[in-house]
């Protein structure tokens, strides 16, 4: 507690510019108060979590899932001990596996192994006449899924939150939700009216559901099924990036809190007219996209509303959240689904923390030391909009957003969730039938947009050093770093003024493990990238 109220205290404090909170403070900070979330805002005799920090909430399944993965992300930090945190989430499965199932308009948790988005916070039982949801089920089972990886001790509490794990993601029947003549899974059912037929398809966070779906070992769905999902991508060049679009980040996020993409390629994305990527780069490029989104469109955001946005290379983040005009939106850009009305919700850049740490951490210390009114009890509240007079900040938090921020701080750093997340056989099977293959290699050439310097590397891949060369059209300062999977820089090569001509800079590995690193060129006046593969 005395940690705690130090680390308040010092949120109170104003920070000027020459105090500037070191990054890995914020970090710690923000990752404990999310998890204070997950932990304070549950009813602790059945497990269910708020929606939000709000009197009347109901509780987000999928806010749930992302709490069950924040607990174990708080016992290995010593926040609870893994007793404490074995038996809430034993508390929460049971509840989930126990509670009654049907076709009824009340008195259920759900039907057919779904749940409903929404459920009362007391009794667990649906909720404000919410859907039955297969996406948020998906963000539920992921939770739960990792809780089964995590827990993997002898004793009768871990055996039984494995047991029920596997009781509760056998039990969902997902081809009741399956449109059979369009091949994919439908959008919600209600017991009043049934379903929306129409299938989930074009890029957003259904990634997670469909390969749960492909993989479940009771009752699966074609993994031909994953075609008609990619099947409705837009795949475009917005601000410099060329990539799988869609304007909101959460889309771009949600999917990799829990799955592992790196290195891995679904036919789509093997695609030579596609890169070929991958979707962990294909975050990244997203979240670029959005920065220079931004960057370029500052201003005001509407009739009635004359103060800038405010908008810079350190302040941006378009997602889903809390919004002064509609009280909860979809915002983001560019892309399909652009919606920009000047309101911030900072998770955007804490999810994609392990895509683009070069842009986000800076983004991350400006928000958090320059907004103080962002501050509460878990951290920076959910949203704020500078272009509203007067300015607009948010009162609440809200778990759907908290999640990423524990979750995407952790892959990070550790990449723990990734790695034990992974090992999931039903995981593993799912991503197989859909056509996933991991690669080793390189993306093939692109070549560098107008203004941009090309990077070029040899030998790639490469077992002891390679050499990185570029040629500067003009005298300027250059930095070329490099930056392992998580962006992380492991090493600078050239820090200064350098003069134009040809130049080459020699990375030697001898300290590296095995892996994918990327190269990074500033100029100042552009930025370039290409990746390299060092083998043992």
């Amino acid at each position: 507690m005395r940690k705690l109220l130090l680390v308040l205290m010092t949120l109170c404090v104003p920070i000027t510019a020459a105090q500037a909170t070191p990054p890995d403070q914020i970090l710690d900070n923000m990752q404990q108060f999310g998890f204070n979330y997950f932990w304070n805002e549950a009813n602790p005799s059945n497990g269910m979590i708020r929606d939000r920090n709000a009197p009347g909430s109901l509780c987000s399944i999928a806010a749930v899932g992302f709490g069950l993965s924040a607990i174990c992300i708080g016992i290995d930090h010593g926040w609870i001990t893994r007793a404490q945190g074995a038996s809430r989430i034993q508390t929460t499965l049971n509840s989930f596996w126990t509670l009654p199932q049907g076709p009824a308009a009340s008195g259920t948790i759900g039907y057919n192994g779904f749940f409903y988005h929404f459920l009362d916070m007391n009794t667990g039982l649906r909720g404000g006449g919410s859907e039955l949801s297969d996406i948020d089920t998906a963000l539920l089972l992921a939770g739960i899924l990792d809780c089964k990886q995590y827990f993997n001790g002898a004793d009768p509490t871990e055996t039984s939150i494995r047991t029920l794990a596997d009781q509760i993601y056998q039990r969902v029947d997902w081809t009741f939700f399956r449109n059979t003549s369009l091949q994919g899974l439908m959008i919600q059912w209600k017991p009043e009216n049934g379903f929306n037929t129409a299938v989930w398809k074009g890029y957003n966070e259904m990634m997670i559901m469909y390969l749960l779906a492909i993989g479940s070992p009771t009752h699966p769905i074609p993994g031909t099924d994953w075609n008609t999902y990619t099947s409705g991508y837009v795949y475009g060049t917005q601000f410099g990036q060329t990539y799988v679009q869609y304007g909101a980040l959460f889309t771009h996020q949600y999917s990799h809190c829990w799955i592992d993409f790196r290195n891995k390629r679904d036919a789509y994305m093997a695609m030579p007219i596609h890169g070929p990527s991958d979707y962990f780069q294909n975050s990244r490029k997203a979240t670029l996209a959005q920065q220079a989104y931004c960057i370029a469109n500052p201003g005001p955001k509407g009739a009635g509303f004359p103060d800038p946005a405010g908008y810079s290379a350190t302040l941006w983040g378009l997602t889903a959240g809390d919004d002064p005009a509609s009280f909860y939106a979809a915002h983001g850009a560019p892309g399909p689904g652009t919606f920009d009305n000047g309101t911030i919700n900072p998770t955007a850049v804490f999810g994609s923390l392990p895509f683009a740490a070069d842009i986000c951490v800076p983004t991350i210390q400006n928000i958090f030391d320059g907004y103080p009114a962002l501050w509460g009890t878990y951290g920076l509240k959910d949203g704020f909009n500078l272009s509203r007079s007067p300015d607009w900040y948010d009162t609440d938090f809200l778990g759907i957003d908290e999640g990423p921020i524990v979750m995407m701080i952790e892959n990070y750093r550790s990449g723990s969730v990734w790695q034990r997340f992974m090992q999931n056989t039903d995981v593993q099977n799912g991503m197989n039938a859909a056509g996933f293959v991991s690669v080793v290699g390189v993306d093939d050439h692109t070549p560098p947009s107008t203004g941009q310097v090309e990077l070029r590397s040899s030998p790639n891949p490469f077992t002891t050093q390679t050499t990185i060369r570029f040629d500067l059209p003009q005298a300027g300062r250059v930095r070329l770093t490099v930056h392992d999977v998580t962006g992380r820089e492991v090493a600078r090569l050239l820090d200064g003024w350098v003069d134009a001509g040809h130049h080459f800079a020699t990375l030697r590995a001898d300290h590296l493990p095995s892996g994918v690193y990327w190269y990074h060129l500033d100029t100042g006046k552009s930025r370039s990238e290409i990746r390299g593969v060092l083998m043992r």
